[in-house]
């Protein structure tokens, strides 16, 4: 499809981007050619059915793979232009994630697991922080709790609060209601974008509910590994019509 070209200074971009992947005499490319920009401040959810490479793209955009082709400039910095190293670093510094299965240290509490990042990044008053970021999430009487001691739903409160405690520009968000029931997910849902809208973070969602997909100013569809639509549903500022 045409390459998607915007006006504005993109927080996150993906150029020509491609995976293949070799097993013995064998290649198979997962992703062919993904083009687009995001502008920070927006939602962009990635959907698609299982297996067309929505979570292959995610990590691609994160730097936690590296492209067969292609390139993902974030906050205007080349990934390609970075060693395995560099690229943890500026995840470290503009990124949060949320997992579909929570990712949690099982043997630390809710409010350990939350401090492992603010202190990685040398936060002043971590633990104070770390505290405030529960409670916001609704969890300020379990902050001993491990995560053997919480809930589906919980576990995921504490990996939002993690996520956001950083303050970070960028949240990459991988199917984050898709091991939680309707009724849960839907909770969930509401306060993740709750605290992207109060906190003005940037999200990548891959998603494969088109409810929540919908809730995204921005969706790419992913087909079979190739970029389909991208369907804008707000238009930012300096957004070309």
């Amino acid at each position: 499809m045409p390459t998607t070209s915007l006006n504005c200074n993109a927080l996150l971009a993906a150029r020509q981007l491609g995976k293949t992947v070799t097993a013995g005499d064998e290649s198979l490319t997962i992703l062919h050619d993904i083009d687009f920009s995001l502008p920070a401040g927006e939602s962009l959810a990635i959907v698609g059915a299982s297996g067309s490479g929505k979570s292959t793209l995610l990590a691609l955009l994160a730097g936690i793979d590296t492209p067969s082709q292609g390139d993902v400039l974030l906050d205007g910095v080349s990934l390609s232009s970075l060693n395995e190293d560099g690229r943890a670093a500026l995840r470290g510094r503009l990124a949060g994630f949320v997992f579909q299965s929570f990712q949690l240290l099982p043997d630390f509490s809710a409010l350990e697991n939350v401090l492992v990042p603010l202190e990685l990044h040398g936060t002043p008053a971590a633990e104070a922080r770390a505290r405030h970021w529960l409670e916001r999430v609704g969890l300020g009487q379990r902050l001993g709790h491990t995560p053997r001691q919480l809930s589906g739903g919980e576990q995921q409160r504490v990996a939002l609060a993690r996520a956001f405690a950083t303050e970070p520009r960028l949240v990459f968000a991988d199917e984050p209601t898709g091991s939680l029931d309707t009724a849960t997910g839907e909770r969930i849902a509401d306060l993740m974008f709750e605290l992207n809208a109060a906190t003005g973070t940037t999200l990548v969602l891959v998603t494969h509910d088109p409810k929540l997909a919908a809730r995204c100013s921005m969706q790419l569809q992913i087909q079979g590994g190739r970029q389909g639509a991208l369907h804008v549903q707000s238009m930012p500022d300096g957004w070309p019509a």
